[in-house]
């Protein structure tokens, strides 16, 4: 990616605005963004809607706060991509301490288990130079259902690696080069890891979403904040992290309208692929509802606590993903995208 300003993408969030003011097959609805808003805001108090909330949705986080747990966040972020199966019924599955997972899931409990069985996965001098039968194995489903795009995977953690070696040889130290500041650290990240560089162009304007960059910077927050090292400046800048579950999520909770015409191409199940026109919409809309959400939320707690707003479109992120695979059978009348790429 070129540092020249001027070849730079719009970031997220000006991204998302400026989709959502073209798009023509996902629209935002005010008033949905309004209800989820009084949703959220009657769980202000819960620790749902805190940078903590993702570790209780996740069970395979790591509890220790070590240089270790950022470097198994960074392995896990950097795959952390495409886990729809191509049938319902054959899906990867990964079973850990008597625990069957399937999705995302079975990434983190593959990693957790290699790390218990000895393999040093979390060790950049290690994964910069595994091989793919080595990652094959690490991944290796309890069925004959491989986790997809195998050698991606590989190639993204590899070249992953070999970064962290010429910065500073671990997570912190590298991502730590960005001052501490959320966006530098995106900036940073699709700067030196080509396999982040989450962008594309729409209607003739260069735009990005950034989903695993951001998500890194994220997690890095999180484990900071367990840590009580959780003051990262400009955590506002970062947006929701657009995939193709919590779109799903927002339209089951008003705040995303799909046309006829999209909703119809998707409960057909066709494939949209990377840059997709509508696959753009769905996910600049997706980023500019939760902006909306988050505005009129914090707007509600200034009006009717007094208080200032300290909840982010990232910790609204952390709670919508959960919050979709709980309600997924009311919500499956309401059909996902799919579209095979390593950007989510």
């Amino acid at each position: 990616m070129a540092t020249n300003a001027m070849d730079r993408p719009l970031p997220p969030l000006d991204s998302g605005r400026f989709v959502a003011a073209r798009s023509q097959d996902v629209f935002v609805d005010v008033e949905g963004v309004h209800r989820a808003a009084e949703m959220l805001y009657a769980l202000r108090h819960s620790e749902d809607l805190t940078a903590s909330g993702w570790k209780k949705a996740n069970p395979l986080a790591p509890r220790d706060t070590a240089d270790q747990a950022l470097n198994w966040v960074f392995v896990v972020d950097t795959m952390n991509f495409s886990f729809w199966p191509e049938e319902e019924d054959k899906q990867c599955e990964v079973t850990y301490k008597g625990t069957t997972y399937r999705g995302y899931m079975t990434l983190c409990a593959a990693i957790t288990r290699a790390i218990e069985e000895g393999v040093p996965i979390t060790d950049p001098e290690y994964f910069s130079r595994m091989s793919l039968e080595q990652l094959r194995h690490v991944l290796r489903s309890d069925n004959t259902t491989p986790m997809p795009m195998l050698e991606e995977r590989h190639q993204v953690l590899t070249e992953g690696g070999r970064v962290l070696l010429e910065n500073g040889g671990n997570c912190r130290s590298f991502i730590s080069q960005a001052g501490n500041d959320a966006q530098k650290m995106v900036e940073l990240i699709v700067e030196k890891l080509p396999s982040y560089r989450d962008a594309t162009i729409y209607e003739g304007k260069s735009i990005s979403f950034y989903k695993r960059a951001q998500i890194l910077v994220a997690d890095f927050w999180g484990i900071m904040e367990a840590r009580g090292e959780g003051d990262i400046p400009n955590l506002d800048w970062l947006t929701m992290f657009a995939d193709y579950r919590v779109p799903q999520a927002l339209v089951y909770l008003g705040a995303l309208r799909y046309s006829s015409a999209l909703t119809d191409t998707l409960k057909n199940g066709e494939l949209l692929r990377s840059g997709d026109r509508r696959e753009v919409e769905i996910r600049g809309c997706s980023i500019w509802s939760v902006e909306l959400i988050k505005e009129h939320l914090c707007k509600l707690v200034q009006e009717r606590d007094g208080v200032p707003c300290n909840i982010n479109s990232a910790i609204i992120d952390f709670y919508l993903w959960p919050y979709a695979k709980k309600h997924e059978k009311e919500m499956s009348h309401i059909p996902i995208h799919h579209t095979r790429c390593i950007y989510y």
